[in-house]
């Protein structure tokens, strides 16, 4: 098998993706039942409540809609190829390559333009910044202090994941110029 059935019950290829397979429902789902830091928080901590908390920065900070999706959906290829950690992520060119090309996609079909690099400068360090912030909350270490640049007050705790969803996709559709799923 060369594909993927997601919750929606599409056959999705991560190595060869059609972007009309793409669905908002899918990743915000998949992305709600996926524990931060490889399963290692002291309490499960999803990507879509990491996504969703970087969105809310961004909305603080007043960025643009194209930013505050890319934050929402920045790890959205992680619904379709999973993760990889960080120390071996950085090893496997074959997978960076994949996940760029996955990314993009995404964020230009549910953005409606490709993203420039310094709006993908700035998202990215949103995401160290909450980063920061996840592991200063729910880690037994500090990784650095730049989550003290975050503009809004997070508390990082277990959410039920029906809630998250339903947040997750409250902001996509508040920024979505379409209702693309």
């Amino acid at each position: 098998m060369s594909y993927i059935t997601t919750v929606s019950g599409k056959h999705f290829d991560p190595i060869a993706p059609q972007e009309e397979l793409l669905d908002i429902n899918d990743i915000a789902h998949s992305l709600a039942m996926v524990c931060r830091a490889n399963g290692h928080m002291r309490i499960f901590y999803s990507v879509a409540q990491h996504s969703y908390s970087c969105a809310q920065e961004a909305e603080a900070r007043g960025l643009s809609r194209e930013i505050i999706l890319g934050c929402l959906l920045h790890d959205a290829s992680e619904a379709y190829l999973s993760d990889v950690i960080r120390p071996v992520k950085k090893e496997l060119p074959f997978y960076l390559e994949v996940e760029e090309k996955l990314q993009d996609m995404i964020w230009t079909h549910f953005i409606g333009r490709e993203l420039s690099e310094g709006e993908k400068q700035i998202i990215f360090e949103i995401d160290d910044e909450m980063l920061e912030m996840e592991f200063h909350q729910l880690m037994p270490e500090e990784i650095g202090d730049s989550w003290k640049k975050l503009k809004r007050q997070l508390v990082c705790g277990y959410r039920a994941a029906e809630m998250v969803i339903k947040d997750f996709i409250r902001l996509f559709k508040k920024y979505a110029l379409t209702n693309k799923t």
